[in-house]
Parts: C-alpha cells; structure tokens; sequence
C-alpha cells in the first residue's frame, strides 16, 4: 500500500532511503538506552545510592511512562519538524540525561533525569514512521521498520557489554558515563535522514490530523494493548535480566555477556522477520502473534529459575518476544495511509506502556513472590498481548 505522503519527496530519495533508516535506528537505539542501562547496572546503583528495589523500578517506570504520556505532544511536533532536527534533539536528550545520571546523589536526581529522557526518547517513533512511509518502497517497508525495531535489541546490547567490561572495573558511574557519550554519535549521522522540503514538512502535519475509520480505530486499539502487554513481560525481564541470571545460578559476567548475545541474536531476528515479511505483508499479524506466543514461553522457561533453563527462556524473550515490534509499525503504517507519524504513535504507546508498567510491577512481584513468581506473571502478560493480536486481526478482516 502506497501511501499518499509517499509521493510528497523527489522519487530521488527513494533510492537513498536506507542511510536514513540507519540513522533513525541508531537514534531510537541511544534514546532508549536510558532506561535499559539503569536496569542492567540496578545492584551497582541500589547499594551506591542506598535506593530501594522497588524505588528504583518506579524510577525506571518514569522513564518509559514520560515516553508514553509525552507520545501525543511529541507525534504533533515530530510532524512539524525536519526529521533530522528531531533526530538530533532526540539524541541530545538521551546524553544529556546518562550524563547527569552519571552523577545523580539520590533517587530524586535519578528519576528527574529518566523523566526527561522518556520525553526525548518519545520523539523517535513519530519520525521513524514518516520517514519510512515517505521514503522506503511498499515493498521494503517491513525490513525498513525492523532495521528500526532492532534499535531495542541494540539498546540492550549496549548496558550488557558495560555490565560486562566497565562496572567490574571502573564502577556503574564510568559505565553510565560512556553511555552517555555514545548516545552523541547519532547527532553527527541525523543529516542522513535529510529528504524533506519545509512545504513538505508542513504537508505531512495537516495530514496528521486526519480521522481514522472506527473499525480501524478499534483494531489499532487492540493492538496497542498487545504491544502494551507482551511489552510488560518482555520488558521486565530486560530491565532485570542482570538480577534474574544471578538468581538462577549465573555470575554476573555471563549473565552480562548472555545479555548481549540475546541483543544481537533479536536484532538478527528482526532483520530476517522484515525481510521475509515483506513478500507478504498480509501475514504480518499471524508472524506477530507467534513471536508473542514464543516470547511467552521464553518467559516460563526463566520463572524455572535454573541456568540451562534461563539461558534458552531469555534467548526466546529477546529473540522471539522482542522480535515483533517492527512488524507492527510496518503493519501499522499500511494501515494509516498518509499518517505515518500517527502510527508511530500507536506502536510507541502500547510497548511503553507496557514498559511503564514493568520495572515497578515486577521489582514489587519479585520482592513478594520472589523472582520465578513475577517470571510466570511477566509470561501470562505475554500470553494475553498474542490473544489480543489475534483479535485485532480478527476484527480486521471482518471490516474489510
């Protein structure tokens, strides 16, 4: 499906769409590092700073919570703006905010900084979905969303590798520190995603204030709630899978290098599920679903608690339950035809919201049914997201 803000760039572009893409990528990478590298060093930060398990989740939870909430300003100002400035700001935002973490005193400090980085990291999406929608071909557009959807796998590669060669040496702050720095180089690489003339730009925002069909509506709805559960259970674990290899029998130097292997084997994932898709994007919602379905699994194998079983549950977590998140922004843009930016929308307020919901949700299950318990919960959220796919897509075809 071609979609009306598609035939709004020179067709010169097209052929120079994935340097863009990458830059996008790269950007959603850094922007939501934040979050995932608080997580990943969560014991060195909780002893230094004397904060609490749980106190430290709801700090997390602001981060993605300000990207939820702050989703519906950003989209109104990512359509307003050349993508490249927002690709910047995004950037910015997200070194700002590990700098200053890198030299937070307490709790409050903390959870100030994660709150405006969620902000910063709500810019991304809105943008992603226009620049696809305006500059990759239809029959490119799933592998374009999962080059971006891979930014999540990324982002989590990233905390594993400082878990695993900074913080035994130099400590969390040094480890916070260079995040920090690294989330710059997408500021040098946004001119890549230059493409768009001011009337251009101004085209794409009134388009954004189209209505959508309800049938559409409801089915959107649906699948924002099932990003927003399989995002819980998924996120959860991301956000303690340092706490949960060591609990299930690992050192904290596996569990960190495991960390980054699961990143670069759900990048992997996401990559060939785009490219494959896109030779029949109509299927999109059934390769949604099994994702969801096998992140589930992955999820009851870590509430065994055992090394082998860990390994291959956060293997399938990141892998598979991780793995659907570009082809639902692809699935979405075909969708919304001429507001791409609204898609992003969608996409960005299911899976964080889910992910506001994870890091306290579970560092309070964990803390009351111990970590195998809120592992099974994190799996039944997984199990209801797939059961809301499948309903959308239902829905769907009965409205077509």
């Amino acid at each position: 499906m071609t979609t009306a803000l598609a035939h709004e760039l020179p067709l010169t572009t097209r052929s120079r769409h994935w340097p863009g893409v990458v830059a996008v990528a790269l950007t959603a990478t850094a922007t939501v590092v934040p979050g995932f590298t608080v997580g990943a060093l969560a014991t060195a930060i909780s002893a230094d700073l004397a904060v609490s398990r749980g106190a430290l989740g709801l700090a997390m939870s602001a981060f993605y919570a300000a990207t939820a909430l702050g989703s519906p300003l950003a989209t109104r100002l990512a359509a307003r703006l050349p993508v490249p400035a927002v690709l910047r700001l995004a950037a910015l935002v997200a070194s700002a905010t590990m700098l200053v973490i890198s030299q937070a005193t307490g709790a409050a400090m903390l959870t100030a900084a994660l709150v405006v980085g969620g902000l910063g990291n709500a810019l991304v999406q809105p943008a992603a979905g226009r620049l696809i929608a305006a500059r990759v071909p239809t029959h490119r557009r799933s592998l374009a969303a999962g080059v971006v959807g891979a930014a999540l796998g990324a982002a989590t590669l990233v905390p594993g590798l400082l878990v695993a060669f900074v913080l035994p040496a130099h400590g969390w702050r040094t480890a916070m520190l260079v995040a920090g720095l690294l989330a710059l180089a997408p500021v040098v690489l946004a001119p890549l995603s230059r493409g768009e003339h001011r009337t251009e730009v101004s085209t794409a925002a009134r388009r954004e204030e189209g209505t959508t069909p309800p049938a559409i509506r409801r089915v959107l709805v649906l699948w924002a709630v099932a990003a927003a559960l399989s995002a819980t259970g998924n996120n959860a674990v991301a956000s303690y899978f340092v706490q949960l290899g060591d609990h299930s029998g690992l050192s904290t130097a596996v569990t960190g290098n495991l960390l980054s292997l699961s990143a670069l084997l759900a990048i992997a994932v996401r990559l060939v599920a785009g490219a494959l898709t896109d030779r029949a994007p109509r299927h999109n919602p059934v390769v949604i679903t099994a994702m969801m379905l096998l992140g589930a699994v992955g999820l009851g194998l870590v509430a065994v608690g055992t090394p082998g079983t860990f390994v291959l549950g956060a293997v399938l977590a990141f892998a598979a339950g991780w793995g659907w998140t570009g082809l639902l922004l692809a699935t979405t843009l075909r969708l919304l035809p001429g507001r791409a930016a609204s898609a992003g929308h969608t996409v960005q307020v299911g899976i964080y919201t889910g992910a506001t919901v994870a890091p306290f949700a579970f560092g309070a299950l964990s803390s009351a049914l111990g970590f195998p318990g809120a592992a099974l919960v994190a799996a039944v959220a997984a199990l209801a997201g797939a059961i809301s796919t499948v309903t959308g897509a239902l829905l769907l075809r009965k409205a077509r």
